[in-house]
């Protein structure tokens, strides 16, 4: 009998990979329209949710769409179906399929849209563009019988606590006596109701990113054997790891020129036309790198060393002022960004096995035709 596998264990999954709390503020990731409840058994990866994707959807008989870009970037007022929107919430909504969308805190991510880019244009990535933050670290402190140590710290390590650096389940730990006395109406794992009980335990303890720690505690508490599991939670003055949005890196193939770059840039992404900025036989090496819209961080990549910016909607003077400040850029448009359809697809048949189908949109949602 096949595994039902609902929308709210994919999400789960999509957001072990990229996390909603990375997310830019005024983004609107997760659920769009639907349901955490329903099942799925076919999904369809696109890029954007237009209503020739969602016919598609509808042919395939998609239980659930998952996107990069948002359907809504802003409150509806109302769902009028003859508007452009509202076929698409109608169609949907009638078929019986659900929306998610993962955006900036796929751009974000490690191995999301910029490094899954890099990989592609064979960049070894070295930092980011723009730092935005570093992850909030949580130091967890665990009693529990000794008997039960390897279990704990198993478990503990399957949702990413004690992870620090290229080393994962790093604990320490600490053997003493734990007391307690079962009181009235408990049932506890060791002990008699109103006897004060002595047990030989261990401290465990262990490091954790703030993003994983309701995930942590969950787990903490079905390998704990106690009725009350007793822990302290310390917030930590450690800098986690950094985040941020875009890439730099170096090219693999050491220095090429501008147009040999462009060149690969159209293969790789399979586009017909980019814009560049800049001599097409300037020598060029280290990359900045943001997929979508990523003008305004001109400076930025300039400031980071930057030889070539590869990034989509360039505007005019923005353009200018690269070309100014001697950075040649590269305007690749912001479709290359359907690069992670192939990737969010590889990554849910990894973590669901044969137990869900994922389909690519075969639909083209670029709105640009180049003559």
């Amino acid at each position: 009998m096949a595994i039902k596998v609902t929308n709210s264990e994919i999400f789960d999954a999509m957001e072990s990979w990229a996390p909603l709390s990375l997310a830019y503020d005024w983004d609107n990731v997760g659920l769009q329209i639907g349901s955490f409840e329903q099942s799925a058994k076919r999904v369809l990866v696109t890029l954007d949710v237009t209503e020739a994707v969602v016919d598609e959807a509808i042919d395939q008989h998609i239980d659930l769409i998952i996107a990069h870009h948002p359907l809504f970037f802003k409150p509806l007022k109302q769902i009028n179906i003859n508007s452009v929107k509202g076929k698409i919430i109608h169609k949907c909504i009638l078929n019986n399929i659900s929306v998610y969308a993962a955006h900036t805190n796929l751009d974000i991510a490690d191995n999301g849209v910029n490094d899954i880019l890099c990989e592609q244009l064979d960049v070894q990535v070295i930092d980011h563009l723009i730092h935005l933050q570093n992850e909030q670290l949580v130091k967890l402190v665990v009693y529990i019988p000794t008997t039960h140590v390897d279990q704990l710290r198993n478990a503990l390590g399957s949702q990413g606590a004690g992870h620090i650096g290229n080393y994962s389940h790093c604990t320490f730990q600490t053997e003493g006596n734990g007391t307690f006395k079962p009181l009235k109406g408990s049932t506890p794992y060791i002990g008699t109701e109103n006897e004060l009980e002595t047990v030989s335990e261990t401290k465990v303890e262990t490091i954790v990113k703030k993003s994983d720690l309701s995930n942590v505690l969950l787990k903490m508490k079905e390998a704990h054997p106690y009725e009350e599991p007793a822990y302290d939670l310390y917030a930590m003055e450690n800098k986690g790891k950094s985040i941020g949005l875009g890439r730099i890196g170096n090219l693999k193939k050491g220095d090429m020129t501008l147009q040999s770059v462009a060149d690969q840039v159209k293969q790789v992404f399979n586009q017909s036309h980019v814009r560049i900025i800049g001599e097409p036989k300037r020598l060029v090496n280290k990359v900045a790198l943001l997929g979508g819209s990523g003008e305004k961080y001109i400076h930025q990549a300039k400031q980071k060393g930057a030889d070539v910016y590869i990034t989509g909607d360039m505007s005019f003077h923005q353009a200018q002022d690269a070309m100014e400040m001697g950075l040649a850029v590269i305007d690749a448009g912001h479709y290359i960004e359907s690069a992670m359809k192939k990737a969010v697809q590889k990554f849910l048949q990894d973590k669901f096995d044969h137990s869900i189908e994922i389909f690519i949109s075969d639909t083209n949602t670029d709105p640009f035709l180049y003559v």
